[in-house]
């Protein structure tokens, strides 16, 4: 099996913030991943990345939260982008001046 891409979107959030999501479905997992699924989901406010879930090579899968980076327990891409919508939520929440 090749690679096959199954999300690609840019979403707007508000007039200064976006989030990008991509995810691949791999043949094989990634180093330091149990699962086929290569993903990376940035939230960027007024130009600065301020969330971001991604499963770089060899890290496996982790959220980078400002500075501060942890694991993050992948389950499925649909779980995935939930947790990820949540935290954008939670972000706004915290943040309502950006």
């Amino acid at each position: 099996m090749r690679a096959k891409q199954l999300v690609k979107q840019r979403v707007e959030v508000h007039a200064r913030a976006f989030a990008e999501l991509v995810i691949w479905q791999l043949a094989a997992p990634l180093a330091g991943s149990s699962h086929t699924f290569k993903y990376r989901l940035a939230y960027v406010v007024a130009g600065i990345c301020v969330l971001r879930y991604d499963n770089e090579a060899g890290k496996g899968n982790h959220r980078h939260w400002g500075s501060t980076e942890a694991t993050y327990e992948f389950s499925n891409p649909r779980q995935l982008m939930a947790d990820f919508f949540e935290d954008i939520r939670r972000y706004n929440h915290e943040h309502p001046e950006d």
